[in-house]
């Protein structure tokens, strides 16, 4: 009745009284109250055209009194003419209601297919109408964003930091504090596999952004949510049919300012073999020289190498919008470099901290191809029944290259006054190649109308990741005062590693709505059943030059030229990257809504039955080579949310959760990675966490938005990876997972948005505080002067855990010139890069500044060109340990801040330059 008086009154009147000399209003959507941005207001004695703002409202000036006639329109909404008289009295601005012409409701928290599902207005809607904690970034805001990844955009996210790659771009996501490990990764709803080689998190950079509706956050878990979430679940949205025809596509160029600085130095992948000799020949092989392409040693030089970004999206629905078709691709090429420097470590005692032993000036060189498609066909069979097919692939191929040359300082010959060194120099090749692919058939249907209804999906997803040749290349020298250079030939090693992860998935609930004392309330019921199978391979050579003693410059001048020799012909594949392992979930839950003029409120139970186990086919004598671990978990949640004023509520909730180990870690076999030993842990448990969240909401006018909120979670047995030496033979040190014990995280977040006509501003801050207390070494001297180990306790933060993050987005928008532009910082405190076994000793990454630029400005109606700046401030990223030995004074690097550097990286700024066109 409300909405009826509102339209029945902006059609019918038809004078209006404002101030003289000046016209001021807002625009709003007459069945939401929301601001519409964009339209265009015509006073038609003048031909004067006004445009609304970012919050709705225009503003006509130096008008004489009298009357005018305003002609107001907007794409997807119906025309209006509007009288208004300007008087000389002050009076409140003018404001005009619109409707749509084709107008639908937005009544539940899951949008329908149309034109305004990836809107800002539909993201905030969202996270107003939503039971759960939840954060959402519009497709818009992507589109207008710097970003070109969905693990860059993610951290625009309250609450939300990154961890970034070797190439300074963001790839996994840290919720709350928590580690990525602590979360899951689902798109449209339904959870994927990761192509990770040993954990179950899934890399965000493997998703371009320009293939989303909307990238959701939730921090809280219903019982109809998949349970092992401690830290939130990340849901990417994927484009959607629209009511009408639409186009969109995009093509850029640009460039990596470190490229065009330092150059690019690649190597040949095209005669790299798909597989291992063992694997082409068998296992009774004996591999030889001839087996092993030379294309991965020879390293070529790439004076500048531009980025190419491209996109195309199209989608309509057809017969009377029964049947729904998108299909949308994109592909991105682009080159990265990264200057490092890095010192190698050890402990010593806890006089003396840490102790440099080496310095390693690193280069890398980067090329990545990411390749996504996507195709969604939805059918309405009726009014009561709807299908839909979706499926996407994701291709992520990355071709690095790392020039490495390590200063020995260990061996007594170093002299920083005359230049003496020892050196090593390695050369690093490596093609990696990630791909996800997911389908699901999913239905709806009314069984009785407002009664019964059914949802059900079926889905399979595939997740691989192939490591073929990496090769690397070590060789000696010794380099006198920096004036003469002698190197020979050390050895390279060659190896094969691959895993694919195969999900296949069936969930099905059923909903009861039942009239209790005058309100609806919905009973569901349902349940999940996953069947996840998982194969890992991993296998080694090394070669030796047949001259050992061959100099550079002289025997040879490429690592092509030399000639070479199998040590090991049959290879390493006996070892504990080699494995069959499974996991099959069952899970069932019950739960209730109810809802009434001020109150919501969910809750419920699910139990998750977990059968989690692994087979190594080579074991080394590991006691459990073959092993399931078995449980049974009740996660019991509840949602409350009550309104208690006119656009502002208040929601709190509690959840159980769990974290499933990942297959690598339970696997107990010793594997050597890039820089470090890493051993499984085959007694590992999952860990069980209990959350509580608080959270005040302010919706002030429809578009701005003020959110303020509290949480806690108290974990136990919280997996973390650490430093820790073996029981058995105490000088070998290995990287192992474990569980230590319990720990709590808890903090407060605050998430704002205002809108200035043109102008905006978002921000967010996020203070966390976690605290977990573990076993830690300590290397003491005793009276006789005899080093001993002896075990103390200390507290810690959470691995990955920055007491502070925040973001602050400065939003300029003229539509009526057709300017967009975004300046957009993002800070993240200082954090545990990696745990050590020693006390004091953790490694610990500086807090650091991001700053991005993008800029659009429209062309026409249907064109537009845009530009897009990325790491302005060059951040680097610096890893540290807490303290200095005055031994590492001198050393280059050493000795400020009461800090023992022991990494740092610079990535240089991103440019990027291109056009859109939309339809």
């Amino acid at each position: 009745m409300k909405t009826t008086l509102i339209t029945f009154f902006c059609l019918i009147s038809s004078v209006a009284v404002v101030k003289a000399d000046g016209l001021k209003g807002h625009v709003y959507d007459q069945q939401t109250g929301e601001p519409l941005v964009g339209v265009t207001i015509v006073l038609d004695q003048s031909k004067t055209v006004a445009v609304t703002g970012l919050d709705g409202s225009f503003e006509f000036k130096n008008l004489h009194a009298g009357k005018f006639v305003l002609q107001v329109s907007h794409l997807s909404y119906k025309p209006l003419r509007r009288e208004v008289n300007l008087g000389d009295k002050d009076n409140p601005p003018l404001n005009i209601y619109m409707s749509e012409r084709s107008s639908k409701s937005l009544g539940e928290v899951v949008v329908a297919a149309g034109n305004k599902a990836g809107t800002e207005k539909t993201a905030r809607k969202l996270e107003q109408r939503s039971i759960q904690q939840l954060n959402v970034m519009s497709g818009a805001a992507i589109e207008v964003s710097p970003d070109l990844t969905v693990a860059n955009v993610v951290q625009r996210i309250s609450g939300v930091s990154v961890e970034r790659s070797s190439n300074g771009d963001g790839q996994y996501a840290i919720l709350r504090g928590m580690d990525k490990r602590y979360n899951y990764t689902t798109v449209n709803g339904i959870k994927i596999p990761s192509p990770d080689n040993k954990y179950r998190y899934v890399p965000l950079d493997i998703f371009p952004s320009d293939m989303l509706e909307r990238l959701e956050v939730y921090k809280s878990l219903t019982p109809n949510m998949e349970g092992d979430a401690v830290g939130g679940v990340v849901n990417m949205v994927m484009k959607d049919a629209p009511d009408r025809l639409q186009i969109n596509a995009n093509l850029a160029t640009g460039y990596s300012q470190m490229v065009l600085d330092k150059g690019f130095l690649g190597f040949d992948a095209g005669s790299m073999n798909a597989r291992s000799p063992y694997e082409i020949n068998g296992k009774n092989y004996d591999a030889k020289a001839s087996d092993f392409g030379k294309g991965t040693l020879d390293y070529r030089n790439k004076s500048f190498a531009p980025n190419v970004v491209a996109g195309l999206s199209l989608g309509q629905r057809f017969f009377n919008n029964k049947l729904g078709v998108m299909v949308a691709g994109s592909f991105q090429n682009t080159y990265r470099g990264t200057t490092s420097t890095y010192y190698n470590n050890g402990m010593v005692d806890t006089a003396k901290y840490t102790v440099i032993t080496s310095m390693q000036n690193r280069q890398y060189s980067e090329q990545q191809q990411r390749t996504g498609l996507h195709n969604k066909i939805d059918y309405t069979i009726n009014d009561h029944n709807k299908i839909a097919f979706y499926q996407a692939y994701m291709q992520l191929l990355s071709f690095q290259t790392r020039d490495m040359v390590t200063t020995n300082f260990s061996n007594g010959d170093y002299n920083p006054a005359a230049g003496n060194a020892q050196l090593t120099y390695n050369m690093r090749s490596r093609k990696t190649n990630q791909q996800i692919y997911t389908a699901n058939l999913t239905g709806d249907h009314k069984i009785l109308p407002g009664i019964l209804k059914v949802h059900w999906a079926t889905a399979f997803s595939s997740a691989r990741n192939a490591v073929p040749d990496y090769t690397s290349l070590s060789i000696d020298g010794v380099r006198k005062n920096f004036t003469d250079t002698k190197t020979t030939p050390g050895e390279s090693t060659r190896r094969w590693e691959r895993n694919t992860d195969n999900d296949i998935t069936g969930l099905a609930d059923i909903t009861y709505t039942a009239n209790i004392g005058g309100r609806d309330v919905d009973f569901i019921a349902g349940g999940l059943y996953r069947d996840k199978q998982r194969s890992s391979f991993f296998n080694n050579y090394v070669l030796r030059p047949a001259n050992i003693s061959a100099l550079y410059g002289k025997d040879y001048n490429n690592y092509t030229d030399l000639d070479w020799e199998v040590q090991n012909p049959k290879g390493a594949v006996a070892n504990a990257l080699t494995y069959d392992a499974s996991e099959k979930i069952a899970a069932g839950y019950g739960m209730f809504n109810y809802r009434s003029d001020r109150w919501e409120i969910v809750g419920g139970v699910r139990i998750e039955h977990t059968n989690q186990g692994y087979h190594m086919l080579f074991p080394q004598g590991e006691s459990k080579p073959v092993n399931n671990q078995v449980y049974t978990d009740v996660l019991p949640s509840l949602n409350l949310k009550y309104q208690f004023a006119k656009h502002q509520q208040i929601r709190g909730s509690y959840f159980r959760s769990v974290n499933r180990p990942g297959f690598f870690e339970i696997v107990p076999g010793k594997s050597f990675q890039d820089e470090y030993w890493e051993w499984g842990n085959a007694d590992l448990k999952r860990a069980i966490a209990d959350n509580l969240d608080l959270r005040y909401e302010l919706f002030p006018n429809h578009s701005d938005q003020l959110l303020v909120g509290i949480f806690y979670k108290k974990i136990k047995d919280p997996i973390e990876q650490t430093i820790t030496a073996d029981a058995i033979r105490g000088q070998d040190v290995y990287y192992r997972p474990g569980n230590f014990g319990n720990a709590t995280n808890y903090g407060l977040e605050v998430d704002y948005i205002k809108f200035f006509h043109n102008f905006g501003i978002k921000a967010n801050y996020t203070y966390t505080h976690s605290s977990i207390t573990t076993d830690k070494s300590s290397r003491l001297r005793d009276k006789d002067g005899n080093l001993r180990t002896i075990v103390v306790q200390q507290t810690r933060p959470l691995y990955g855990q920055s007491e502070h993050i925040g973001n602050l987005s400065l939003l300029y928008k003229d539509v009526r010139r057709g300017w967009d532009a975004q300046l957009a910082a993002a800070y993240t405190g200082p954090r545990i890069n990696t745990i050590s076994q020693f006390v004091d000793n953790d490694l610990w990454q500086k807090g650091f500044v991001q700053m991005d630029f993008s800029i659009e400005k429209r062309i026409g109606s249907h064109f537009s060109v845009y530009g897009k700046a990325n790491n302005l401030l060059n951040t680097p990223a610096t890893i540290f340990i807490k303290g200095v030995n005055p031994e590492n004074a001198d050393l280059p690097g050493q000795g400020s801040n009461n800090e023992t550097l022991i990494r740092k990286e610079y990535y240089k700024q991103n440019y990027l330059v291109g056009v859109r066109y939309k339809l």
